[in-house]
């Protein structure tokens, strides 16, 4: 009857772990789907020009690119103070940890602790006339009430037999590295922001002299346009345009002293730091020439662009996530152990080997029908690996974007600095002729008037395209993946 009960139980059990394996075998798959961006990716930038593979700009360490002392020493304190680039270093420990978080789960936990607990029974229960039948030694029944003192140790161990915990891990991993890239795609994108705000500021300085020989200069035809008058050759509405077309210029003389000094400010924010004057050296600035770009082929924008590979990696992360999710369908083993020293009085704890007390116990367990909550994390990791593919898509087509529109802006942008040197060029010509002409009487105020506001406006804008020069080739460099080394 006995050997009958035994086989008995052991079909059971049986009976169960098949059961428990059978459910996790009907997991459902994750949601495939094939990446046709990265599949697609063109050869080249420009299909009208073959790029050359072995030169890209994106590779050169930003201390080469960037030569100007001044902007150099700017970039370097923004790396130190930069607080949006701390909050991202932080960003990593926090990654870093949840790495270890995961790696721990694969070992035993282990505690130690020590209780004291006072239990009675009730006499007419089953453990009460128990122990007040049962004699502890010859002679000495069992306490009532009976105390419990107890130290030991106690252990737990989850058995990744599916390697789900090794899975989970694995994704803390590929998260902390994302993590890593992050950095570096804000480091790239800060180095950006410094110089681009720098060349504005050396912009707005120059402009400044412009708008100050400009003041100079009506000065200069309104003392002209008051000696006509009292000469008669010249009316009082003369005079009065030129006093106008003088205040007009003082007054946007202190836009641009404003203007100049929020843009120090906002270079002082990116380098973490209270307003103070921004060193630079503005007599260089038009004369500077941009450096010359190269973009080497498409493909390698996976490699060099820090948020093309964050992106990869979180896809990966949120794949390995999908896994580990199927993985909760299938049963799980957990070992637990207690091992010490237990007795109903302290100084019986000392008592071998009498007072050692042991337990170990495995458990098999898994869901068999209520499955909904472990459905629903599945369906969500799913959705948040599709949702990262798509995010990893927008990413390389809109790295290829940037790269193609920064390429086309650089062509068009150097012939129109070329342009806007001719038009100046011809202005300043035609200033000098139209004030010769005006102390002769053989022109009219008016056509000095718009020669100088046309000749102001075309350096103004000769400026601006300067800016835009090298401000476009710092933009072509960190699309291209620089920045970061």
């Amino acid at each position: 009857m006995n050997m009958m009960g035994n086989l008995k139980t052991k079909n059971i059990i049986t009976a169960i772990a098949v059961s428990l394996v059978l459910a996790g075998c009907k997991a459902p798959m994750a949601t495939v789907i094939k990446d046709e961006v990265k599949t697609n990716i063109p050869q080249n930038f420009n299909q009208e020009e073959q790029q050359d593979a072995n030169n890209n700009s994106g590779t050169t360490p930003w201390r080469q690119f960037f030569t100007d002392p001044n902007l150099v020493s700017l970039i370097e304190t923004a790396l130190k103070n930069n607080q949006e680039l701390l909050i991202t270093l932080q960003e990593i420990e926090i990654a870093k940890s949840g790495v270890l978080a995961k790696k721990g789960r694969l070992s035993p936990e282990v505690s130690a602790g020590i209780g004291a607990g006072l239990k009675k029974a009730g006499r007419y229960t089953s453990e009460g006339a128990g122990d007040a039948s049962t004699e502890m030694e010859p002679g000495k029944p069992i306490p009532d009430p009976l105390g419990n003192f107890g130290a030991g140790l106690n252990a737990s161990w989850e058995i990744d037999i599916w390697k789900k915990l090794r899975t989970e891990k694995e994704s803390a991993v590929a998260h902390y590295l994302s993590t890593v890239e992050g950095k570096n795609f804000v480091l790239s994108n800060l180095i950006e922001e410094v110089a681009d705000n720098y060349y504005e500021l050396l912009a707005l300085d120059n402009q400044l002299d412009i708008i100050q020989q400009y003041i100079k200069l009506q000065q200069k035809a309104l003392e002209i346009s008051k000696i006509q008058k009292e000469a008669a050759a010249a009316t009082e509405l003369a005079v009065k345009k030129f006093e106008a077309e003088l205040a007009k210029s003082k007054a946007s003389e202190y836009t641009i002293r404003q203007q100049i000094t929020e843009k120090e400010n906002e270079i002082n924010a990116l380098l973490g730091r209270y307003p103070q004057s921004i060193v630079r050296t503005k007599e260089s600035f038009m004369s500077t020439i941009p450096q010359t770009v190269y973009t080497g082929i498409p493909s390698q924008l996976l490699s060099n662009r820090p948020d093309i590979k964050q992106a990869e990696l979180e896809l990966k992360s949120s794949k390995l996530d999908v896994e580990a999710a199927r993985k909760e369908f299938y049963p799980s083993l957990e070992i637990s152990a207690t091992l010490g020293l237990e007795a109903f009085k302290p100084s019986y704890l000392v008592k071998m080997p009498e007072s050692i007390a042991y337990n170990l116990a495995g458990e098999l367990a898994g869901p068999l029908i209520n499955k909904s909550a472990i459905k629903a994390n599945f369906q969500t990791a799913d959705a948040k690996q599709i949702q990262a593919l798509y995010e990893y898509d927008k990413t390389i087509l809109n790295a290829y974007l940037d790269v193609a529109n920064l390429m086309s802006k650089i062509k068009n942008i150097d012939q129109y600095y070329q342009l806007k040197s001719q038009e100046t060029k011809a202005l300043d010509q035609s200033i000098d002729i139209a004030n010769q002409l005006f102390r002769n009487s053989r022109a009219d105020y008016l056509e000095v008037l718009l020669n100088q506001r046309d000749a102001l406006d075309a350096k103004m804008e000769l400026i601006e395209a300067k800016q835009k020069q090298l401000s476009t080739v710092v933009d072509i460099y960190k699309s291209l993946g620089g920045g970061w080394k």
